[in-house]
């Protein structure tokens, strides 16, 4: 699947999982904003979770989950933004499995990092942070 060039009618969702996973989820955001339509996140966690998550990285979302589950959100997105294609980037067999169940096109993070050229970083770092603020000093 090609990242760049062909249609930019495309709604791409990434699981906060996902973002998470990437080492500068601020710049992926931006990049993605060149080749799709509407980005944004979707998660089962709290809104204050996600909102935290982005605003600290200056995340700018077209659409989030807000106090639905990932089902719902992506349902909603779905009939909501009709672009040609819907991508749900995850990082789990039941992320992968819920997008086949919503009609979304289900793209794993590593797969998405590597076409788009964006950095992992370690997952268990990811999971260790555990939505710990991060610090504001750090450069």
């Amino acid at each position: 699947m090609s990242m760049s060039g062909g249609s930019t009618d495309m709604t791409l969702a990434f699981e906060l999982a996902a973002l998470k996973r990437l080492v500068k989820p601020g710049t992926a955001f931006a990049d993605a904003r060149q080749w799709t339509e509407y980005v944004g996140v979707v998660s089962d966690e709290p809104t204050y979770v996600v909102t935290n998550f982005t605003r600290k990285r200056r995340i700018r979302q077209d659409f989030f989950s807000g106090p639905k589950d990932k089902r719902e959100s992506l349902e909603n997105v779905k009939s909501q933004f009709e672009t040609d294609r819907h991508v749900f980037v995850g990082t789990s067999e039941a992320d992968e499995a819920l997008a086949a169940e919503t009609g979304w096109e289900y793209l794993a993070v590593e797969d998405a990092a590597e076409a788009a050229g964006w950095e992992l970083g370690d997952p268990a770092e990811a999971e260790a942070e555990g939505g710990e603020p991060e610090r504001d000093d750090w450069p």
